[in-house]
């Protein structure tokens, strides 16, 4: 709840470590599910800001002096979202790899603001050490890696990108279709190491073919426009009932997809009932040839039972970009000491593997890197949580320079009956004390 107060709008001007008392991480959230109410005051513009009436600049929200916020930013976050943080003048430090759990644990005592990718796991063990500790920034779509409850429950918002790379995934995804039709990952290895093997048994068209996407989200949907185009028919299934693009169905059950496609692609969240949502029984449903895609979660696919679906001829081929356990770096490192299973799985015939970059392409991680940095920035002087993933979603429009009486202050509070009356008296204590 943002209320606002009619008093003299002052600059707070603390020291570093005074900003847990003002914008507190030890206040509780309830975990309540509450829908969002966007304001019809509020407008954006091309950068995504909120703009003021045409009349009246926006006055910035910012009870604290911006060179005391401490930011950490790791595994080579993109410099627009550096660039942007750096301009509002908080101090940014800059990692181009993760951490392990200690060493995180040391580095994020003193942070008011962290920023992360999928390799950074922030624990509950993690978080209890981050007693400065505000918001927390995702540039990619999952925050699986963050324990977004705990976050909540300490007052800690959570925000992620979840559509800037949904086409970088897609795109990807309909290379690797044509690719495995094609056996060229085959093809091309066995030329490098100079065998001449031109072949066409086996090689297909993918116009004509079927293609059956599991999740259909932001790339699922993205996916089915780009498969029609190129001659495909595309069906898929989702746990809600959505409106197809183009002329995608969906069919009712998970087996009904699996019967019916050529090419089966997975476009889910990392949940327990994700976990192994492709494994034996799911192998014996699809048809004798097909070819699995996961570019989605690692635990979504039982590895070891894709192994002899490929090696029985259940599947044609397959294309992996996402592991149950991934390096925490790049090196020589995808290997049986990673998995049991690595090395089978690396002398398989016709499967593509790629280290986990469905996202990374110069255009989504720009676009990652602007919008994240933007609603942390957000946050942090004005208290918008809008397109936080674990509070309710509040986005009041901006406070003008023709309002200097007003001030507008974050309350993270238990939902429970008296609260607001009690923040309300605070605000009227603090009115009586200064006239």
């Amino acid at each position: 709840m943002i209320p606002e107060v009619a008093s003299p709008g002052i600059d707070i001007s603390s020291p570093a470590n005074s900003l847990p008392a003002q914008v507190s991480s030890k206040l509780s959230l309830s975990n309540s599910p509450s829908p969002a109410f966007p304001s019809s005051f509020a407008s954006k513009d091309s950068r995504g800001q909120r703009g003021a009436t045409a009349a009246s600049a926006a006055k910035q929200l910012k009870p604290f002096a911006t060179e005391d916020i401490k930011i950490l930013l790791l595994e080579n976050v993109n410099q627009t979202g550096r660039d942007i943080l750096a301009a509002q003048g908080y101090q940014v430090d800059f990692l181009k790899t993760s951490l392990p759990e200690d060493e995180l644990i040391q580095r994020i005592r003193n942070v008011h603001v962290i920023g992360i990718r999928s390799k950074t796991q922030l624990t509950a063990r993690v978080l209890r050490e981050a007693k400065n500790l505000i918001v927390i920034g995702c540039f990619c779509i999952g925050t699986n890696q963050v324990d977004t409850r705990y976050a909540a429950k300490h007052g800690i918002a959570v925000f992620n990108s979840p559509f800037s790379n949904s086409r970088s995934v897609a795109e990807l995804v309909i290379a690797e279709i044509i690719a495995l039709a094609r056996q060229l990952g085959d093809r091309s290895n066995e030329l490098h190491r100079g065998t001449w093997n031109k072949v066409s048994s086996g090689c297909w068209e993918i116009r004509g073919k079927t293609l059956g996407i599991i999740g259909y989200g932001h790339i699922g949907s993205q996916l089915s426009v780009l498969a029609e185009a190129m001659g495909m028919t595309v069906i898929f299934y989702d746990a809600v009932n959505l409106m197809a693009l183009g002329t995608a169905k969906q069919v009712p059950t998970l087996d009904n997809l699996l019967q019916g496609a050529d090419f089966i692609t997975c476009h889910v969240p990392e949940l327990p009932e994700t976990s192994n949502m492709i494994g034996r029984e799911q192998f014996e449903q699809m048809r004798k040839g097909s070819y699995l895609i996961n570019a989605s979660r690692g635990s979504v696919i039982d590895i070891p039972a894709l192994i002899d679906a490929m090696r029985s001829g259940k599947l044609a081929g397959a294309a992996l970009d996402v592991y149950p356990a991934e390096p925490g770096g790049n090196g020589d490192y995808f290997t049986n000491d990673l998995s049991h299973w690595i090395e089978d799985l690396r002398s398989l015939k016709n499967i593509i593997l790629t280290p986990h970059i469905g996202g990374s392409t110069e255009e989504a991680q720009s676009a990652i890197g602007v919008e994240v940095s933007e609603a942390l920035v957000r946050y942090v002087n004005e208290g918008a949580t809008l397109g936080a993933v674990n509070m309710p979603e509040v986005n009041l429009r901006s406070l003008t320079m023709d309002e200097p009486n007003h001030v507008r202050v974050i309350y993270i509070h238990h939902n429970v009956p008296g609260v607001l009356r009690k923040g309300e008296q605070a605000a009227a204590t603090q009115r009586s004390a200064q006239g």
